[in-house]
């Protein structure tokens, strides 16, 4: 008894541990982005004497024209938006058409969408890079430095993973459903988006979460196909730009990824709990 009470206040003294080494980062981030340039290199240990100074990097931030951080905001929540509803309904669709569908052929290709996952994006950027150049030339459909390109790239990178829980979810939900709808009269479109889709809520949540925290704070994939200095730019690409050769200004940078942090921690602490019950249905099967 005495072993098993020690052992339990050795887990919860080591999870606080990990809590405070995980919560280190995000409270110096907090701290630092309420003092000035200066303060932030010599003193980044020290609490802000002034807090109001946060307040002034903000109106610092959406004034400064060279970074343009009110565009970039509203160019990396719409590219986000887009991409997540294109690869939720997309992916939810193609997983549950692999799921029903009983041949080699669905097999194949789920494992093949599963083999995508473990593809390192450094060995394919610069074959895409030159995929999208190549569809321009023979299309006159311009997919770099735009918003489209954008989202089809995150559409493309961001399926497979999405794919992989949606068929570990939709496994779990009982065929006899389905039949009952088509006894019923209900077509295959139908049947998905009356039956199958409103029980895919949990699961939704959890993909949207993970692939919003990607895709809001990725950095290279925005880099190789917008650029530093086109009309489209995501807001890590715009924090970026406080970075110069000579000077780095981190009272600025801090306070930006901070702002950059508050929508994403919002919508996970909405949905968290889908995204536990999703992902807790989705390993069922």
């Amino acid at each position: 008894m005495k072993q098993s009470k020690k052992r339990v206040i050795f887990l919860e003294a080591l999870g606080v541990l990990f809590f405070i080494l995980f919560m280190l980062p995000l409270l110096l981030v907090l701290i630092n982005s309420a003092k000035d340039a200066f303060d932030v290199t010599q003193y980044p240990l020290r609490l802000p004497e002034d807090w109001g100074q946060l307040g002034r990097n903000v109106a610092n931030i959406w004034a400064n024209p060279n970074v343009q951080y009110s565009r970039s905001f509203f160019s990396s929540v719409l590219i986000t938006v887009l991409s997540l509803l294109f690869i939720m309904f997309l992916s939810s669709q193609a997983a549950w058409v692999l799921v029903r569908t009983k041949s080699r052929l669905s097999i194949f290709i789920f494992t093949l969408f599963v083999a995508t996952m473990v593809i390192p994006f450094q060995i394919v950027m610069f074959p895409l890079l030159s995929w999208f150049r190549t569809v321009t030339d023979f299309t006159g459909i311009r997919l770099l430095r735009t918003y489209g390109g954008m989202i089809l790239a995150y559409l493309g990178f961001g399926s497979s993973l999405s794919i992989f829980m949606y068929h570990g979810f939709i496994k779990s939900i009982p065929y006899e459903l389905e039949e009952a709808a088509s006894i019923d009269g209900c077509g295959r479109i139908r049947t998905f988006y009356t039956i199958i889709h409103p029980i895919l809520k949990p699961i939704h949540a959890t993909v949207l979460v993970l692939n919003s925290i990607w895709i809001w704070n990725d950095y290279l994939l925005p880099l190789l196909i917008l650029g530093k200095s086109g009309r489209v730019m995501t807001i890590p690409l715009a924090v970026s730009n406080f970075a110069g050769a000579y000077v780095k200004q981190w009272d600025l940078i801090l306070t930006a990824i901070l702002m950059s942090m508050v929508p994403v921690i919002i919508f996970f602490l909405l949905a968290q709990r889908s995204i536990i019950k999703g992902m807790v249905q989705g390993s069922i099967k």
